[in-house]
């Protein structure tokens, strides 16, 4: 099982995990692994001693103004951590063996201490992407980026056109820059991924996006479920429905399935969806988390309960600019504070990390879900709409065939269908 979970984490299959096993930032995977079942035992989902991935909110700073950003990033915060402090947290990583990290923001790549960090980290062997809007991707960005041993870049496109795109970022100009952003990172030889939030402003623009980063070359696009979360909040009415949601992972699953790019969605009901694809079709292909996704080779069935669906306080947590933990970077719960504890301390003892581990804490449909070790639903959705992140994710289309009628009232989630282009391509 820690070889499988392996190829997960790192997109690999058997015989290059095994091969991997001289790479630093897979050795501290597999350690961490090992030391999991050590504390733990096999359980369902997997915990882990210490989260695998940690994605960074490295600053508040930013040069869009995105109606859907859960930072609400615009301008650095004033207690932000000190380029020392920074060096500080990576140490602690380091000795935790997080394996990877996830730089995010704001715009990571405003701070001029970045790059420097970045390398330190790397240095220590954890495997380092960065999540950027693409605008300041210039061929020298790039080439630092790569000196500075970032091996993924995942840049933001809402729409496959100008006006889409920077209707929904709020700059005029932002569309051209983040194109030619994400063809610097392909040609500088870096592994791309185009990233999209779907909501009703732009959900059939999937499929036209899906086909722009393939005559880019880009080799994965992740579809970002989203969450009435920082402004996020004021655009709730744009949030899919169940249905519109569903069709959405169908279709992204027949890309996935097709080998032709990768296609993946931090939905964790994604999870349970390519079960049923592949199950259906006596198919192995699977995303069980949104950081990769394996064909299991006929293990489909087995290994899924152990190691898919939402992976919040589980497999990894995030750190606010002021280096505050939170479960994940859609839930505003502190759960830590980095100048005051130790990320061992806040991992292993905080409640809420704790409560979220465990799917049998699960409420409402999600708590008799016959998926929820596969899913789980995501726990941020709930916190945004019931302020209780175990209650059920109401944008999971078995709500509407078992609504939960102590939750159902408090919900605000439209309802409304909107016509999906990609519905009839759906098997």
């Amino acid at each position: 099982m820690a070889v499988d979970l392996g190829c997960i984490i790192f997109d690999m299959d058997r015989e290059e995990t095994i091969n991997a096993l001289k790479v630093p930032y897979f050795k501290k995977g597999l350690l961490n692994v090992l030391s999991g079942i050590g504390m733990y035992g096999v359980t369902r989902p997997y915990r882990t001693p210490a989260p695998f991935l940690v994605v960074w909110n490295y600053t508040n700073a930013c040069n869009l103004r995105c109606k859907h950003c859960y930072q609400r990033a615009d301008k650095p915060a004033p207690d932000e951590l000190t380029t020392k402090e920074r060096f500080a947290v990576i140490d602690q990583l380091d000795e935790n063996n997080v394996s990877a990290l996830a730089f995010s923001g704001g715009e990571p790549l405003m701070r001029k201490d970045f790059y420097d960090v970045a390398k330190y980290a790397h240095e220590r062997g954890l495997y380092i992407s960065v999540a950027t809007n693409g605008t300041l991707l210039t061929r020298d960005t790039v080439a630092r980026l790569k000196d500075s041993g970032v091996g993924y870049v995942e840049i933001s496109l809402d729409g496959a056109t100008k006006e889409i795109h920077e209707s929904f970022r709020g700059v005029e100009g932002c569309f051209e820059k983040t194109i030619q952003g994400i063809k610097n990172s392909v040609k500088a030889g870096i592994y791309t991924c185009i990233a999209t939030t779907a909501t009703k402003h732009n959900i059939n623009e999937v499929p036209k996006i899906i086909e722009l980063a393939k005559k880019l070359g880009v080799k994965r696009v992740i579809v970002f479920n989203f969450i009435p979360t920082g402004r996020g909040e004021e655009i709730v009415h744009l949030d899919l429905s169940p249905t519109e949601r569903e069709d959405l992972l169908k279709y992204l699953y027949e890309e996935l399935a097709s080998g032709r790019i990768e296609a993946l969605c931090t939905a964790p009901q994604y999870s349970r969806v390519c079960l049923q694809q592949s199950l259906a079709r006596g198919k192995d292909v699977l995303s069980p988390t949104h950081f990769a996704a394996l064909d299991f080779h006929g293990r489909a069935k087995q290994l899924a309960d152990f190691l898919g669906g939402c992976g919040a306080g589980r497999l990894y947590c995030a750190i606010q600019p002021n280096g505050l933990v939170t479960p994940c970077v859609f839930m505003p719960i502190v759960v830590g504070d980095l100048r005051k504890q130790s990320l061992r301390d806040i991992w292993l003892n905080s409640k809420v990390m704790n409560e979220l581990r465990d799917r049998d804490k699960l409420e409402g449909r999600c708590g008799r879900c016959e998926y929820k070790y596969v899913c789980g639903g995501c726990r941020a959705r709930a916190y945004a709409y019931y302020g209780d992140y175990l209650a059920p994710d109401p944008g999971c289309i078995r709500e509407l065939e078992e609504p939960s009628t102590q939750f159902a009232s408090e919900t605000s989630v439209e309802r409304k269908e909107a016509p999906v282009i990609f519905a009839s391509k759906v098997k």
